[in-house]
């Protein structure tokens, strides 16, 4: 069955994709169970949205059993992106008057029904505005997460959202019509690319007017990828719009002191971990010579202290400690309101973010997920405890 039948539907399921032929199938089908499971009564559709792919991905998503729902797939317009496929999704959930959009990742390989539910029951149910996922995920993956995305949100808007940037999100009325109403320059950026999570969840966290939940979801198993070798660009996306969404946001975020957690919809679900083998010495090689070129760039934005430090590091020995890293993200950020050092400014971010996770591998290689996670905790605490050095620097680089 494929095509929309109906001109509105409660619910959306949502998958971006881009040749995932080997995975889509899956995701459909147990998409599928779930809203057939948990909202029986509901009208509900599957959509696919896709970048353009050349290994049949569409045929696959075509071919799963849908237990009757309405299946539509289609190559979305405008910037090659995660994003793109996202917007595109978001304006035809609007167009069919949808409740709730549940987006999911089409790489997924440890969705359950539930998922369904945990993303789509606070909407439905609660009225809620927002719903970020919260996974079990190896303790070396999410490096963006939890190096950068999580512990600054935290900081600067006082909610403490574990994934803000997860991928898979339940998305209510007030947030479709939101991101649907902001203005088309808007989406001539990165949030057309991998931008795109970290955006949604903070415009939830500044716009919304319901409750943002958090969806416990358990083990998320998907296509993971090594910082060093796979991540630089998603880097520059993300927290190129993270640091984009400061200046829009600063007067909200300067009033902010201490933060409150997000309600967790759901029980805690327990699970393994997906390994995850990350290649330290490529990291380290990796910022090494991506600090050395750029030492006199380094201290104009950062200043000589820092600087120095950086000059120290060889392809053998590159590491950057929580207050380091802190410091070298409170300054980067600070300077990115020049828009004609924006490149450069991630361009140097980005050997400093290697040298961080590699601190952070050799510190907890013999850790538990647990242990680990404690100590994300703290990198987390460092930010919100030093909040005040971050608006005197924001300040300093406003006069």
């Amino acid at each position: 069955m494929s095509g929309l039948k109906n001109d509105s539907y409660d619910i959306v399921v949502g998958i971006p994709s881009f040749n995932n032929r080997s995975t889509i199938k899956h995701v459909v089908e147990i998409a599928s169970k779930g809203l057939k499971e948990y909202f029986p009564k509901m009208r509900s559709c599957i959509v696919n949205s896709d970048g353009g792919s050349s290994d049949g991905t569409e045929g696959s998503f075509y071919s799963a059993n849908s237990m009757g729902l309405d299946l539509l797939s289609f190559k979305y317009t405008g910037i090659s992106g995660k994003g793109s496929a996202m917007r595109s999704i978001l304006r035809l959930a609007s167009r069919l008057d949808a409740r709730a959009v549940v987006f999911l990742d089409s790489d997924l390989r440890s969705v359950e029904p539930f998922w369904i539910e945990r993303l789509a029951g606070p909407i439905i149910d609660l009225d809620a505005s927002y719903v970020a996922p919260y996974y079990i995920r190896h303790k070396y993956d999410g490096t963006i997460t939890n190096s950068i995305c999580y512990p600054l949100t935290t900081s600067l808007y006082g909610r403490k959202v574990r994934q803000p940037i997860g991928g898979d999100f339940g998305v209510g009325r007030e947030m479709i019509d939101y991101y649907m109403s902001v203005p088309e320059e808007t989406w001539n950026s990165d949030i057309s690319r991998f931008g795109i999570d970290i955006w949604m969840t903070t415009s939830a966290i500044n716009e919304a007017s319901g409750k943002i939940y958090q969806a416990a979801l358990g083990s998320k198993i998907h296509d993971v990828k090594d910082p060093g070798k796979q991540l630089g660009n998603m880097f520059k996306e993300v927290v190129g719009t993270l640091f984009d969404l400061m200046e829009k946001y600063h007067r909200k975020w300067e009033a902010v002191s201490g933060y409150e957690t997000a309600p967790v919809y759901g029980d805690v679900v327990g699970g393994e971990a997906e390994p995850l083998q990350v290649d330290l010495a490529n990291m380290m090689g990796k910022c090494y010579d991506g600090v050395r070129t750029r030492l006199d760039f380094s201290e104009s934005v950062l200043g000589g202290e820092i600087t120095r430090k950086l000059s120290t590091f060889s392809k053998e020995n590159a590491m950057v400690t929580d207050d380091l890293w802190v410091e070298v993200v409170y300054r980067i950020s600070s300077a990115y309101r020049r828009r004609e050092l924006r490149n450069k400014l991630i361009e140097l971010l980005v050997p400093v973010y290697f040298a961080r996770v590699a601190d952070f591998v050799t510190r907890t290689l013999e850790m538990d997920q647990e242990e680990a996670e404690r100590e994300t905790e703290r990198l987390l605490e460092r930010f919100v405890n030093t909040k005040e050095e971050l608006r005197k620097i924001w300040e300093k680089n406003t006069r």
